[in-house]
């Protein structure tokens, strides 16, 4: 299996980029690099001028790629979510049981990524932690109901709607799936974060297996409450 995912490309629509970074070096170098320094700077710091000069290039070729680190981050997150659909399928595949299934998908959003993990020239690591820290502000903007009609966001939707599916699984009659499992995903960015940075406001700690339990048992309770008898 691990040759096979080796072998996917993550496809990122191609309204997000001005030309795609996976068809150069240069573009390749400006995901991995920008990686890397969003990482280490925060997104506010982060210029493309800095990415420039990391890079030893000039700004205005990076901007041949993206026309604001808006658009790059939303690249970002977009191929996160699109490498991360791949691995709930992998995880779901030929397990009959939806609660099962369920627990399978909850637990691939929750758990770790080792450090030094990479897809191709992606850091699967840092990226996360972008997305843990960052990918709020990719749609925390005064423009994304534009972008969302653009389709900005739609690897995001496909993976909370492949999860809210298997929820009407479970309880056909679920009147919030979406809004139960869009609480879960940020919930665990947000209880991460948490640990890291503001530790009194969760109990969790560093313990992904944990976290995913919490909000597997949490959910599932409701589930099943909510049906009729």
């Amino acid at each position: 299996m691990n040759d096979l995912i080796g072998h996917i490309q993550i496809k990122v629509n191609d309204n997000i980029y001005l030309k795609d970074p996976d068809s150069s070096e240069l573009g390749r170098r400006i995901v991995r690099e920008g990686i890397l320094l969003i990482d280490k700077i925060g997104l506010e710091q982060f210029t493309f001028r800095k990415l420039a000069n990391r890079l030893d290039t000039t700004e205005s070729s990076i901007y041949r790629y993206f026309e604001s680190k808006q658009k790059f981050l939303i690249y970002l997150t977009s191929w996160y979510w699109g490498w991360l659909e791949y691995q709930l399928v992998f995880s779901t595949t030929n397990v009959t049981s939806p609660a099962d299934r369920f627990r399978s998908s909850i637990e691939v959003i929750a758990r770790d990524i080792i450090p030094g993990t990479t897809f191709g020239n992606i850091d699967l690591f840092r990226l996360k932690q972008i997305v843990i820290s960052e990918s709020s502000k990719a749609y925390l903007t005064k423009s994304v109901d534009d972008s969302n009609k653009a389709g900005y966001y739609a690897a995001y939707k496909r993976v909370l709607a492949r999860i809210s599916d298997t929820v009407l699984e479970i309880n056909p009659e679920f009147h919030y799936p979406h809004t139960l499992i869009s609480t879960i995903v940020e919930g665990i960015h947000h209880q991460i974060y948490f640990a890291d940075h503001l530790p009194s406001l969760t109990d969790i700690k560093h313990d992904c297996r944990q976290l995913a339990n919490f909000y597997i048992e949490m959910a599932l309770t409701i589930i099943e409450k909510s049906k009729k008898s």
